[in-house]
């Protein structure tokens, strides 16, 4: 096989993000992320910031895991918090998830991303009225200019640098109530954070193959400030090593390696089903989940009709007794049929959710 089916990126171009819900699904690879780096918090540089914690993110140009500095970003609007992005072993990859802002931290894999982030929920904060107050047991604040402080002590259950979820990762599922938040009123990153991605990204020093899992920039006080107020990392979470050469796949420290690229339709896992809706309206909730059952079943029409095909494809190759070339160029489009049908059922699924997220909710009282 080629680099690019070893390596094997989807791509689910869903960039249109709307006010009220977004792409969850943006990215999936066939081997995960870097440990977390260790790394200190830089001193919040002015009032109504939030930390926004670093993680691996992927360039598919460089094929390669490449660190988005945590840094220090101003909330878009009074009462809103972050929800940091996360990666998740789903359906045979590693799928990303992106971060948003709304007036709840939802789920985000369980990943201990620290200062706050320690797998469920915010401790390094809250919103009072219009300002933000900051805990110092986890936030690094000068309270000579920032004076809204308090201090609350934080259990720690959690504390490893795994830096995705399932598989041989965290295994952490969303509660009820963070399956709910999920669905409020969101938005995604906002133009300072997309900047500071962009020259994340850019920056050849931080990409894992050339840092081995210790970034010289794993933090910063502003977003994109890569030349100011840096902090680098102190270690990294664990040994890094490069997921082509991985010897001994789930070692600590390495790129979780994915099982082969299923190439039929009969090898992908069982469909999940889609998580119930719960929008507080049980008469909205019975349409939505009616929505969610038609595309359920017409996802599992088409995919045996896809199997029955490539079943059929494979009889007439050993009734023609074609040769090995023949051979891999029919298993070649099966898996590209394959790979194809996971991106298309991932966004339909994706867009229905987010559709239902952005329907505006008729009040019980009212029907």
């Amino acid at each position: 096989m080629g680099r690019s089916l070893r390596s094997f990126v989807l791509l689910l171009t869903m960039l249109a993000l709307s006010m009220t819900a977004f792409a969850q699904l943006n990215i999936s690879v066939s081997f995960g992320p870097p440990a977390l780096p260790v790394y200190e918090q830089p001193v919040c540089p002015n009032d109504g910031y939030i930390w926004t914690p670093g993680y691996w993110a992927w360039d598919p140009d460089a094929q390669s895991y490449y660190w988005v500095p945590g840094t220090w970003v101003e909330a878009p609007q009074v009462g809103y918090l972050w929800t940091p992005p996360w990666w998740g072993w789903e359906a045979g990859f590693y799928v990303f998830h992106p971060g948003w802002w709304g007036p709840h931290v939802g789920f985000y894999g369980g990943i201990n991303y620290g200062f706050g982030y320690f797998g469920n929920g915010f401790w390094g904060g809250r919103w009072e009225g219009r300002h933000f107050f900051y805990n110092r047991e986890v936030a690094n604040v000068n309270v000579v200019n920032i004076r809204n402080v308090y201090n609350e002590h934080v259990t720690i259950v959690n504390n490893t640098h795994v830096a995705f979820n399932g598989g041989g990762g965290v295994q952490a599922r969303p509660s009820p109530q963070e399956e709910q938040w999920a669905h409020e009123r969101h938005i995604g990153p906002v133009a300072a954070q997309t900047q500071h991605i962009d020259a994340a990204r850019s920056e050849p020093a931080l990409r894992a193959a050339v840092n081995r899992g210790k970034p010289p920039i794993a933090a910063t006080d502003r977003p994109g400030n890569f030349k100011g107020n840096v902090v680098p990392a102190r270690e990294a979470g664990a040994e890094y090593r490069p997921a082509e050469h991985e010897a001994h796949p789930g070692a600590a420290g390495a790129p979780e390696r994915a099982p082969a690229v299923p190439t039929h339709v009969k090898e992908l896992p069982p469909a999940e089903k889609m998580p119930p809706p719960n929008t507080g309206n049980a008469k909205l909730d019975q349409q939505y989940q009616k929505q969610q059952q038609k595309l359920q079943a017409q996802q599992e029409k088409e995919r045996q009709n896809i199997e029955k095909q490539q079943e059929r494809e494979h009889a007439q190759l050993a009734k023609q007794n074609a040769s090995a070339e023949k051979q891999q160029q029919v298993e070649q489009k099966h898996q590209q049929q394959t790979q194809a049908l996971v991106q298309k059922h991932a966004q339909q699924r994706q867009e229905l959710q987010t559709r239902q997220a952005a329907a505006p909710k008729e009040p019980e009282g009212k029907r």
